[in-house]
């Protein structure tokens, strides 16, 4: 098996899109030799816990309601290339990601990373469900097979917290600097959200030096 990271946020609208394309690639290649792991990377990381109104939150980060649509127009024509109707007229507010990165982190435990990370971009993107709501994300975690009450009762605690911001800010200081990137076999970094011809031959040249043993 080849290891891929992928550092995402579930907050971010690109790696819900690059997800989805690499998705349809592995589906189209159902030998392909990864293994994924899914690693913190706060867009936001200095966002109050309570979050912020999203609509404030865009005009200060793009400077101005103008600004923010002319930069949120890529997003929705890719995201529709890709079969991806966002709701973003759902989303009121862009919350903290913090206790939805831990709970990704304690999918992983269980080998459920994966379905939760694809129920956290359905529920912001398509349900414009607040993923730093407690009760919110314990639902998602009884969907994806986790034990509600466990969680629900991690997130109220300050378990690994703190490994969850050293790991944000260790991606940061080995160069990792937007989202989504994925780090093919811990050598050969592909950033952004590229499209399902590109993984599909990145499958079929590992396959290749797998078969040939190079």
């Amino acid at each position: 098996m080849v290891k891929l990271d992928i550092f995402s946020d579930p907050i971010c609208p690109w790696c819900y899109i690059g997800k989805t394309l690499l998705d349809r690639a592995l589906e189209s290649r159902p030998d392909h030799p990864f293994t994924v792991e899914w690693h913190p990377y706060q867009l936001n990381p200095d966002m109050p816990p309570e979050g912020m109104d999203r609509r404030s939150y865009l005009e200060t980060k793009f400077g101005g309601k103008e600004a923010a649509f002319e930069a949120y127009m890529p997003v929705v024509a890719r995201a529709q290339e890709a079969g991806l109707d966002i709701a973003f007229d759902k989303i009121a507010r862009t919350p903290n990601t913090l206790d939805a990165h831990r709970l990704i982190h304690w999918a992983g435990i269980e080998g459920r990373q994966t379905p939760v990370v694809a129920a956290l971009f359905h529920a912001y993107f398509q349900d414009g469900r607040d993923i730093a709501d407690h009760e919110v994300l314990a639902d998602i975690a009884d969907a994806a097979g986790l034990d509600a009450a466990v969680i629900l009762k991690l997130l109220q605690s300050e378990a690994d917290r703190d490994e969850i911001l050293a790991r944000d800010t260790g991606a940061r200081e080995m160069g990792v600097t937007a989202v989504p990137t994925f780090i093919v076999a811990g050598q050969h970094a592909v950033p952004g959200a590229q499209p399902v011809e590109l993984w599909q031959k990145v499958i079929d040249d590992i396959a290749a030096q797998i078969a040939t043993g190079t």
